[in-house]
């Protein structure tokens, strides 16, 4: 697969050749969701709280005499049928309770899946150099414009490339991440995603997009020597 490299004046300067099998071939849309969903699930907080009928406020009282009223009998004014009154089953989630869990590889195979949708759907921005001088979001807007992004984009940085956080972070519509820390979650939520060249390169080379043992096996063995 040839993905077209630009300059920051939108205009093509190289191409990038990507084996679309380190990727894993074709679309998994069952495991892309099932990631997905995990991703999603992961980030809930987990602080749903409702009152039950002994935590709301109000008194205990019986409301009036169990009999000769001619009405039915009723209680205390914090019952669960009463207005104000306490829930029946009150929730009292936490964050755990939500936890998704999935295999390394199965993650990692989503994640490099989903890299493989967006280079299909030609939604993958690659620039040569994405570096600024000074932190101005003027500039930033310029290349946006130059590659004819106006809706929702990821854009993966360096950590060290502070001039391109600082500028790309005032956009509305722009959301910035680690260039290490792409996942099919960040990927799917947004329409374009714009990388640097050679952080692409070092994502397709790195951690994130092994699946087998030879790479743990070889960073076990350096760690040791």
């Amino acid at each position: 697969m040839k993905t077209p490299v630009y300059n920051m004046k939108g205009e093509q300067v190289d191409t990038l050749i990507i084996d679309e099998q380190t990727l894993g071939g074709e679309i998994n849309a069952a495991l892309v969701k099932q990631a997905y969903v995990r991703y999603h699930a992961n980030l809930r907080q987990g602080s749903a709280r409702t009152r039950g009928r002994g935590e709301v406020q109000g008194s205990t009282r019986k409301i009036y005499k169990q009999k000769g009223t001619g009405r039915a009998r009723m209680g205390a004014n914090r019952t669960p049928i009463r207005k104000g009154g306490g829930h029946t089953f009150a929730k009292k989630k936490r964050r755990q309770e939500y936890h998704l869990d999935m295999p390394v590889k199965m993650r990692r195979k989503a994640n490099r899946n989903a890299l493989l949708a967006k280079l299909i759907d030609n939604e993958v921005v690659v620039i040569d150099n994405l570096s600024f001088n000074s932190p101005a979001t003027k500039g930033f807007t310029e290349l946006l414009s130059v590659c004819s992004i106006d809706r929702s984009c990821l854009v993966a940085l360096r950590p060290d490339n502070r001039n391109a956080r600082l500028a790309a972070r005032n956009v509305d519509f722009v959301t910035v991440c680690a260039a290490h820390e792409l996942t099919c979650f960040n990927l799917l939520n947004h329409r374009k995603l714009m990388i640097a060249k050679s952080d692409l390169e070092a994502w397709l080379g790195g951690p994130s997009s092994r699946t087998d043992k030879t790479f743990r096996q070889r960073a076990v063995a350096e760690a040791s020597s």
